[in-house]
């Protein structure tokens, strides 16, 4: 017996909380390269939190990431799939584990940007290990945390470089 995946459009999301906050505010229904899109809607998250106190923003990014395992696993479950690309909450969330202590300005946003999409499609060892053997809604962020980790490691050697 197959089950049918429900047809998701913005109304829809807009009447499953979860699933919209999943869908990152709706970016991930992008036809083409929702994780770029769900990692464009980071953009203006970051931008709001930018200037908090770094323990303020890592217990906002933690928080985040803590109920991004739920949210991601209740998109998961509506959807009946594993880790499904529409999905980007995970990705606003790498996003801001890349930019935790980073410099202001535009551009590093943007290096922030670049570094955490090559990691995210990238996936270097451990990355590549999480994302194949971790399922469900922690699946689907871990991999994304440790891009993200890995982007900020990079970003912060760009500000220590000599310029």
């Amino acid at each position: 017996m197959t089950t049918s995946r429900p047809e998701v459009s913005f109304k829809a999301l807009l009447r499953r909380p979860a699933c919209f906050l999943a869908y990152g505010f709706g970016s991930g229904l992008a036809p083409l390269a929702p994780g770029t899109f769900g990692t464009l809607a980071a953009l203006p998250l970051f931008w709001l939190m930018k200037d908090l106190s770094l323990p303020v923003y890592l217990l906002l990014t933690v928080l985040a990431f803590i109920a991004g395992i739920w949210i991601c696993q209740q998109a998961a479950d509506w959807l009946g799939s594993d880790d499904p690309s529409a999905v980007v909450w995970d990705e606003i969330v790498g996003y801001l584990v890349t930019m935790t202590a980073a410099p202001a300005g535009w551009q590093w946003m943007v290096i922030g940007f670049v570094l955490f999409r090559l990691f995210d499609i990238w996936k270097p060892w451990p990355i590549s290990l999480a994302d194949r053997k971790l399922h469900g809604g922690l699946g689907i962020m871990l991999d994304d945390v440790l891009a993200g980790i890995y982007a900020a490691i990079v970003l912060q050697v760009f500000v220590i470089l000599p310029s």
